[in-house]
């Protein structure tokens, strides 16, 4: 059996569907949108990469400049203050058991401390000083040296 409307829900019907043409504009105006941000999205990481190397240009314009710096105080001075900090770092701790067996070497970690209970409490990193005796290698000695090492040789490559 057919249902039959009333003409009163015939216009209802007709004046709720959106015209194609609405629909149409609609979307374009949506993707034209979402292209339009993507394009400045792009532009604006465009511009940044520009920047960073322009930021790059001047880092080693600066670094070329002080590599041709032929003043020889200057150059006795960073050979001074890199003898100093090996020295400091690495000789005087591991020389100190052979001057005194008894003087602790102290070494610095960072530990975390829970305090409270449960969901009250809270966590704080501190950093922990612990007296070691003997010959004491850390962590840090060995990066230390691995830097040196590497900086020595890499520079020892470039060098003509």
């Amino acid at each position: 059996m057919a249902r039959r409307y009333s003409s009163d829900s015939r216009r209802l019907f007709r004046k709720s569907v959106i015209p194609l043409e609405l629909l149409s504009m609609l979307s374009s105006t949506l993707i034209g949108g979402i292209l339009s941000i993507m394009a400045q999205k792009s532009q604006a990481e465009a511009e940044k990469q520009k920047m960073f190397m322009q930021r790059a240009e001047f880092s080693a314009k600066q670094i070329d400049k002080a590599r041709n710096v032929t003043d020889q105080f200057t150059k006795n001075t960073r050979r001074w203050i890199a003898l100093i900090a090996v020295v400091s770092i690495l000789v005087i701790p591991k020389l100190a058991p052979f001057i005194d067996p008894t003087m602790p070497i102290y070494v610095g970690y960072t530990e975390t401390v829970s305090q409270g209970f449960w969901i009250f409490g809270t966590d704080m990193d501190m950093t922990q000083w612990k007296p070691l005796s003997g010959l004491v290698i850390t962590p840090l000695d060995t990066h230390v040296v691995s830097s040196i090492i590497g900086l020595y040789f890499g520079g020892s490559l470039v060098r003509k």
